[in-house]
């Protein structure tokens, strides 16, 4: 039956030409059928190691409205604001805005949150006008300094050439590809770097190891079941492995676990996941498992596609997909809790959200059993919103939706507060920025996910004050629509890069959102030029570049104002972002608790606490930011967590 009900589906979505998203997964030679839900341990990926501001808000949204599940299990709104996740009343006197206040309990002084002031609403730069390649995926490689970039190899086109031959050999066929798909960019001065892929990385997923090479798995036809490396060094290129995963996985998610591990979630048609396998090796049907909650999520637009995934600090996994959320223990592969659904429509591609975990915030000699941890979801559309905006002819592009949900994850009676921000957004990014709030950047107010599929552009920035009240801002506009396939990254000097966006089946300049190579530089608001003296620089051949958990390390300063007042210190870790279809696989900053301050006329030294274990942090590469008086760092360094 379920054959049945696939095929008519399928069937009217290939008649209506401009989706080709929606092609017949068993058509392309990597897919697999689903295998049983036996799990060989063997099944693993492994790799050896070597050596809060404050402004004055343009917007508040008022009161937060609360989730509650009735008696039938449903959820329902609440009228009453500011309740906490245990449904008390709740005056958010742990968020509450204050100025070099250190929190302290659970073992010693806290992490500092400090608030300034600004007016600033940032500004745009074009940093280049070609990219190359329309950048689909997005990630900034540790040590080098390079942005990864890479589309899609189906359309046999980009905006650059290969450099000479050998070219890929088009699937079935004699053709020649001779086109580039993907490019390493300098972060300083866009110069470029072409790389070579035979095997297709539309739609895929990905993660650095812990040695800071790229992990990629998935994507469209003979790249479906791929998994593909890519070291750092100024020569290295593609590293692939097809018919290296049990299932094909086309927009799936890929999330790192507290050893390093990595897991790849759904894909069309595969409600399943797996463990990525050890390089060189490949899984079988037994290391795939069923996973029912991605079925049961699955409507007749799929809407549960590129799920929400994040490590839970317990090292439970929280896995979000349409409007239902539950944690999953990796490895007993129990579901030991469900949320209460998020009302309003559905959050994931093709009605597509975008979402973030909350930076975790640290204690200095850490004893806390658990650190809270909360997820935030904004945007999104209407269940249906694919299905008027892709097959009804006129197109109708419904609203998206203006919500943002956060939720406690590591509390079982935890309820969705809901917020509305200044604009409508979907098809969004959730940036965290090294200050610990949230940039909602990029995407569309109306429509769907999908070729040609939205409209009106959201041109305007949102930050998301994540303590003090959650307030929304609105920053400077950027005049670049930056619609489906658009991507976003943190960079080492706290600017955002945006680059992507395409809304067509291939390279296409003429049309009302042209395929788009132009890249932008975002400075957001603490690069007001009245805080510039408050911008420390970090002395890296004097601090520690290689942590442990659980042990204290240091980070040497200059500059910042002649008091260099401790409570006004943050130095925080940011786990460098896969970004996608609106989806950042793996980000994650953590805000650390500071031991001492060690002030000299020379230069000042910071004590620091280290994450106490992976599923706070998983292993790999940082930015280490310091922030002082809510203002980072002029450049970050590169440190690398280690057991």
């Amino acid at each position: 039956m379920k054959v049945l009900w696939g095929v008519v589906f399928i069937l009217p979505l290939l008649f209506v030409y401009g989706n080709s998203h929606f092609d017949n997964p068993h058509l392309y030679s990597g897919a697999r059928g689903k295998g049983n839900i036996e799990l060989n341990a063997g099944g693993e990926f492994h790799s050896e190691v070597s050596s809060g501001v404050d402004f004055k808000s343009e917007f508040s949204s008022g009161g937060e409205v609360e989730t509650q599940p009735d008696a039938g299990g449903e959820s329902k709104a609440s009228d009453e604001n500011n309740l906490n996740a245990d449904g008390d009343s709740s005056t958010e006197s742990d968020d509450s805005s204050f100025d070099g206040e250190l929190r302290k309990g659970g073992g010693g002084p806290a992490y500092t949150v400090v608030n300034t002031e600004t007016d600033y609403k940032g500004d745009w730069e074009l940093f280049t006008p070609n990219s190359g390649v329309s950048a689909m995926h997005l990630i900034i490689l540790p040590k080098i300094d390079q942005a990864l970039m890479f589309d899609a190899t189906v359309w046999k086109q980009s905006k650059i050439m290969l450099p000479g031959p050998p070219c890929r050999q088009v699937e079935g066929t004699n053709e020649q590809d001779c086109f580039c798909h993907s490019v390493l960019m300098d972060i300083e001065t866009a110069k470029l770097r072409t790389m070579r892929l035979k095997y297709d990385t539309w739609c895929s997923s990905g993660a650095l190891d812990v040695n800071g090479r790229l992990v990629s798995t998935g994507g469209y036809n003979n790249g479906s079941d791929t998994v593909r490396i890519l070291d750092i060094c100024p020569t290295c290129d593609w590293v692939e492995y097809p018919g290296a995963l049990g299932n094909g996985r086309w927009y799936a998610t890929q999330v790192t676990l507290g050893d390093g591990r990595f897991m790849v979630f759904g894909g069309r048609n595969f409600p399943t996941y797996e463990f990525v396998p050890a390089e060189g090796k490949a899984n079988g049907p037994k290391q795939v498992i069923d996973f029912k909650f991605l079925a049961d999520t699955h409507d007749i637009y799929e809407n549960n596609l590129y799920p929400f995934v994040y490590l839970a600090p317990d090292g439970n996994l929280f896995v979000f997909a349409n409007n239902r959320s539950i944690l999953l223990n990796p490895e007993n592969h129990q579901i030991v809790h469900e949320f209460p659904p998020l009302p309003g429509g559905s959050r994931n591609y093709p009605s597509s959200g975008c979402s973030c975990l909350l930076p975790l915030q640290l204690h200095s000699l850490e004893k806390r059993a658990l650190i809270p941890a909360e997820v935030l979801v904004c945007g999104g559309g209407p269940q249906n919103a694919f299905e008027l905006a892709d097959l009804k002819r006129p197109k109708v592009f419904l609203p998206a939706n203006k919500d943002c949900a956060r939720i406690d994850i590591t509390k079982r009676n935890g309820n969705w507060k809901i917020q509305n921000m200044p604009s409508a957004r979907l098809m969004g990014d959730a940036v965290v920025l090294p200050t610990g709030d949230v940039l909602i950047i990029n995407g569309a107010q109306s429509g769907s996910a999908g070729w040609d599929d939205a409209r009106d552009p959201n041109f305007t920035p949102v930050l998301y004050r994540v303590r003090g009240g959650s307030k929304f801002t609105e920053l400077a506009p950027s005049k670049i629509a930056r619609m489906y396939h658009s991507t976003s990254a943190v960079l080492p000097d706290g600017k955002i890069l945006i680059a992507g966006s395409n809304t067509n089946p291939g390279y296409i300049d003429k049309a009302l959102f042209p395929t788009e190579v132009r890249v932008e530089k975002f400075s957001p608001h603490y690069f007001d030029p009245a805080l510039d003296k408050f911008r420390v620089e970090i002395v890296v051949d004097k601090s520690a570049n290689k942590i442990k958990y659980r042990q204290k390390f240091n980070v040497v300063v200059n500059g910042g104002d002649a008091e260099l007042d401790q409570q006004k210190l943050q130095v925080a870790i940011s786990y460098p972002a896969f970004t996608t279809h609106g989806i950042s696989m793996n980000q994650r900053l953590l805000q650390l608790g500071t031991v001492s301050l060690n002030k000299n006329a020379a230069a000042h030294e910071i004590v620091v606490d280290a994450p106490p274990n992976g599923n706070v942090a998983p292993p790999g590469y940082y930015m280490l930011f310091v922030n002082y008086n809510g203002v980072p760092c002029r450049r970050a360094m590169w440190v690398q967590l280690v057991p």
